[in-house]
């Protein structure tokens, strides 16, 4: 009999940001392998034009009462137990989606815990009165007493340990799905507002404070020359907290609008259009778990543009990565340095990434650990080596 596994997380739809691909990829993987998955969310606006990307999961949606980053959905409690599943895994931390995994678990029944990068250091201190207030009341008692959880990368193990969780961790990385050959789709809807002949620095996702725009935007100002001219700065994604008023009145302050593109989210064939549009993909975030936006560039074959704090070490090691500085000015020393190579040498970077992906990244290797860890979280033994116990 196949295993029965709940996925618990806040949104099923683009709402969720990162977690959204992640988990959607995941839980479509895992149905695949015979793993009988089943996701419990909240219902929004957005499911409907996102619902195919969960493919023939079954999905159990919602509606929420007060506030919507809270996500209290009465009718949680008794979904998930009349549901009789065998293991619970809950994606993402600080919501109703806790309070319901506690009162499910019982002290007994099985679950894994993915914070996806909620419990880092800089996550923590975003918010922190509320994370305090909610640390009391319920999360650290769901953190602590989960039979698993699960890291994406090294320094998000580190931060978990950092919490005061003593149980098992395991470290597993977001991944991606790779096209046989190269997508050359049609050219995205933005593509008529950059001057014939630019390159294209992509940023892909959710536009919040957290992944460091403003501190791009002051870098791309102090980057000029010829070897600047010919890139424009093309930010994708979702507003959230009014983040974009913000930074687009940035990028007017310090003369960038010719340069700096606003073109909105970004799904389906019109991401896959924007990303084969792009020249170089950046992110400069000041906090991330394992960001799914630069998996899929590499997958795409960009060289890629990011911080320490996105947590892929592997990149730079792979030559697939130029290291960004978190300081505006010596930010501005990775961007020379993208702006000093040549197409070739911006070709092998990207090479270099998709075979990264290939290696490492791909849904059906990481499915099939996550696989292993439900088993051993169900029946004991030997734990799998990527989990420290």
């Amino acid at each position: 009999m196949a295993l029965r596994v709940g996925m618990l997380l806040p949104s099923a739809s683009r709402r969720a940001g990162g977690l959204f691909s992640a988990v959607s990829s995941l839980s479509t993987e895992l149905s695949y392998n015979g793993y009988d998955t089943q996701v419990f969310a909240a219902e929004d606006p957005d499911i409907e034009a996102d619902r195919k990307a969960w493919g023939t999961v079954a999905l159990s949606l919602r509606p929420t009462l007060g506030p919507t980053v809270f996500a209290y959905q009465p009718r949680l409690s008794r979904d998930l137990a009349a549901a009789r599943l065998d293991v619970m895994h809950l994606h993402g931390l600080w919501t109703y989606a806790s309070v319901a995994v506690l009162a499910w678990s019982g002290g007994r029944r099985p679950r894994v815990i993915s914070p996806h990068g909620m419990l880092d250091r800089w996550a923590l201190q975003n918010s922190s009165m509320k994370k305090r207030v909610a640390a009391a009341l319920f999360e650290r008692r769901n953190v602590m007493r989960g039979d698993a959880l699960h890291a994406l990368c090294g320094p998000e193990h580190r931060a978990i340990r950092a919490y005061g969780y003593c149980g098992p961790v395991a470290t597993i990385p977001n991944g991606v799905f790779l096209e046989e050959g190269p997508v050359a789709p049609a050219q995205p809807a933005w593509s008529s507002d950059i001057p014939a002949g630019a390159k294209v620095l992509l940023f892909l996702g959710r536009i919040h404070p957290k992944k460091g725009l403003d501190r791009l935007l002051q870098a791309m100002a102090l980057w000029s020359g010829a070897e600047a001219d010919p890139w424009h700065l093309v930010v994708a994604g979702w507003d959230q907290a009014n983040t974009k008023a913000a930074l687009a009145a940035q990028a007017e302050e310090l003369g960038l609008t010719q340069r700096v593109h606003f073109v909105g989210p970004q799904f389906g064939e019109q991401k896959a259009a924007t990303l084969a549009a792009a020249d170089a993909f950046v992110l400069p975030s000041l906090s991330e778990g394992l960001p799914m936006s630069v998996l899929e560039a590499w997958a795409a074959r960009l060289p890629v543009l990011m911080t320490e704090a996105c947590n892929l070490p592997e990149g730079f090691r792979a030559g697939a990565a130029i290291r960004l500085a978190p300081d505006p000015t010596a930010m501005a020393e990775g961007l020379r340095e993208l702006g000093s190579l040549s197409q070739s040498a911006l070709a092998t970077l990207g090479v270099n990434g998709r075979a990264l992906v290939e290696a490492q990244f791909s849904w059906g290797h990481v499915a099939c650990q996550v696989g292993q860890l439900y088993e051993w979280v169900l029946g004991g033994g030997t734990p799998p080596a990527f989990v420290e116990t």
